[in-house]
């Protein structure tokens, strides 16, 4: 049901199983949305436009605004279309058409002057000049949003690339255009092209931080916590010196992220993906990311708090922050995720000291209601993060208990059975060179059965020397399993 005063348009998202927040964020939207630049920027804004009733209006005329400063007419039709939804009374819900035909019109002009300059560059056959060619003509197609041509643009580059330090430019481009596809893959291909190893590359060590920072992202949009983790803790601190409002800085890199994200991200995917010990040692102790987690203070003190065992106060935090980070491009499709598994590791450390904990225990402990709860045990154990049963008379989850008996015997039947199987291929394997049946190109000296001595000279199809290697009852077993 959409609340008292709520667009339409929010009530549809519910219905389609779009998040929609309800409470405002912690951050100032204008400080907030000052951190970036580029087509993040413009992203971010219609993201928390579509997402949070109470911030739409301010963040849909800023998103507006945004795209109207760019040559990218699909940005502005895109934040058209939802401003006409949400507030259809507002001035910016008018088209402008002239805006918009004048842009199509400089687009294209530009577009074709940079093609003829570029033909006429490869008439003059210099290499250096038709590289700056591509260059330009893949940076004029990522500003105006045409994301295929320019990944042609950049790949058409490598040709004409006659130094390291071109193709580093060529793969930042590359990976810059593949995040706005999303396309994860090439990003993880470019980024691991210039952390080979050798003096090649050694110019894109400058810039590791960007490296780590575009790797991590990657793998938390696939989902890969763990791995995610290890690049954003390992970032290089430069970047927090960076200074976001200096485009020429070479550390920073808000088109993408800031070092504030850097923190969030690897603090939650370590949270997610880290046992107590691992975070104690890679991430509080971690000097690199130290730097990073003091931008985020909130981030350290619950990791600090999942360390010492006070759960309920690290997930407290955590879910004080959820709508700051609901309203987060990156972090929005995984958060679900996230979450579940930091709860879960949490629910698991807090019950293995337990036999059985009742469900109100465990509801007060974590701080929820008997039934979200329950549904959160099963979800556990559907999956197999969590080795109980639920009781649902008594209403208590027990541990499951392991019979040490039952244990040895079954381990030592799987033991006889494996030693039995493989009892019977050797006699099997003895019994065909002693008949002849091995196809070989050349016998070798001295035969197969030389190696079992007096034993294996004689037939041992039906004999009971078997008896001498694997004792009379498993010899008799094999033997008669031959003859069958």
């Amino acid at each position: 049901m959409a609340s008292a005063g709520e667009p339409a348009y929010f009530a549809k998202a519910r219905q389609a199983g779009r998040p929609v927040v309800k409470d405002l964020p912690k951050f100032d939207l204008d400080a907030y949305i000052a951190n970036y630049r580029g087509k993040t920027r413009f992203d971010r804004l219609l993201l928390i436009g579509t997402t949070s009733p109470l911030l739409a209006p301010e963040a849909l005329r800023h998103a507006v605004a945004e795209a109207k400063q760019g040559r990218d007419v699909s940005r502005y039709d895109a934040a058209l279309s939802v401003i006409r939804d949400i507030i259809p009374g507002d001035p910016l819900a008018t088209p402008d058409l002239s805006w918009k035909e004048k842009v199509i019109k400089q687009v294209k002009a530009e577009s074709d002057r940079l093609e003829t300059e570029l033909k006429g560059y490869k008439n003059n056959l210099i290499k250096e000049s038709i590289r700056m060619g591509h260059d330009d003509l893949g940076q004029h197609y990522h500003r105006t949003g045409d994301l295929i041509n320019s990944v042609k643009a950049y790949g058409r580059m490598r040709d004409y690339c006659t130094t390291s330090s071109h193709v580093v430019i060529m793969s930042f481009r590359l990976i810059s255009v593949s995040i706005d596809q999303g396309n994860w893959l090439a990003v993880q291909t470019n980024v691991q092209k210039l952390r080979s190893p050798g003096p090649q590359f050694a110019e894109a060590q400058r810039l590791s931080a960007k490296l780590s920072a575009a790797m991590g992202l990657a793998l938390l949009a696939s989902g890969n916590y763990k791995e995610a983790a290890q690049e954003f803790i390992e970032a290089d601190p430069r970047m927090v010196q960076a200074r976001l409002d200096d485009p020429a800085d070479e550390e920073a890199y808000n088109e993408v992220m800031t070092p504030n994200d850097i923190a969030v991200y690897g603090g939650l995917c370590a949270l997610a993906s880290m046992d107590r010990t691992d975070l104690q040692k890679h991430v509080l102790d971690n000097s690199k990311f130290r730097s990073y987690l003091e931008l985020e203070p909130h981030i350290r003190r619950a990791i600090a708090f999942f360390v010492s065992t006070k759960y309920s106060s690290c997930l407290a935090i955590l879910e004080s922050y959820r709508t700051d980070y609901l309203l987060d491009i990156y972090l929005q499709p995984h958060l679900s995720e996230l979450y579940f598994q930091i709860r879960s590791k949490a629910i698991q450390q807090y019950f293995i000291p337990f036999s059985c904990a009742t469900m109100a225990a465990l509801a007060a402990a974590f701080d929820a209601d008997e039934q979200t709860m329950e549904h959160e045990l099963t979800s556990m154990i559907k999956r197999g993060n969590l080795d109980a049963r639920i009781d649902l008379v008594d209403r208590v989850l027990l541990a499951k208990t392991v019979d040490p008996r039952r244990k040895v015997h079954e381990h030592a039947l799987n033991m006889a059975e494996a030693y039995e199987r493989t009892a019977h291929l050797r006699i099997l394997r003895m019994e065909m060179l002693n008949t002849g049946l091995e196809v070989a190109e050349k016998a070798k000296a001295g035969g197969g059965s030389a190696a079992f001595g007096a034993v294996g000279e004689e037939h041992l199809y039906g004999s009971p020397s078997s008896n001498q290697f694997f004792g009379e009852t498993v010899g008799r077993s094999l033997r008669s399993g031959l003859r069958g």
